[in-house]
């Protein structure tokens, strides 16, 4: 189901033609989180996931890509949010918020039992759409390879 909101300059769609794959490839290669990944596994990630774009489409230019998130879900009961950001000049306009209630509400999104992500510092604005730290960190576990995006030495 591909969905589109609009908000003045501001469009944002799940529809996987308007990714701009060199767009979010910047971004992510850039992060603190993802830093150095390679364009495959960006185009790979983005092929197996519900994804969110943020296009800035001001009627004198063109448009541009200036957000993104994607939902690694089995659409029944488990939903992993990552990759989310906005471009630095285009933070503080609610663009975040709006991003986040389109993922909230979406239909496809309802019933879950769990949702999880992983934030450094964005705590605030997960906190406003209900999400909270894990009730039982005990319980989790995860393999972690920090470095798998670096050179080989």
């Amino acid at each position: 189901m591909r969905m589109e909101w609009v908000r003045g300059e501001f469009r944002l769609t799940t529809d996987p033609a308007r990714v701009d794959l060199d767009a979010v490839h910047g971004y992510l290669s850039r992060s603190y989180w993802a830093k150095g990944i390679p364009r495959e596994v960006v185009r790979r990630s983005i092929e197996h996931s519900l994804n969110f774009s943020l296009w800035h489409e001001p009627a004198a230019a063109a448009p541009r890509q200036v957000g993104f998130s994607r939902v690694i879900t089995d659409y029944a009961t488990f939903l992993y949010l990552g990759d989310v950001y906005v471009l630095e000049e285009f933070r503080g306009r609610g663009l975040s918020s709006w991003m986040m209630e389109a993922i909230t509400d979406h239909p496809e999104l309802q019933g879950f039992r769990r949702w999880a992500l992983l934030t450094r510092d964005a705590h605030g604005l997960y906190e406003r759409f209900g999400w909270k730290p894990l009730a039982s960190p005990d319980r989790w576990m995860e393999r972690h390879f920090p470095d798998v995006y670096a050179p080989k030495k």
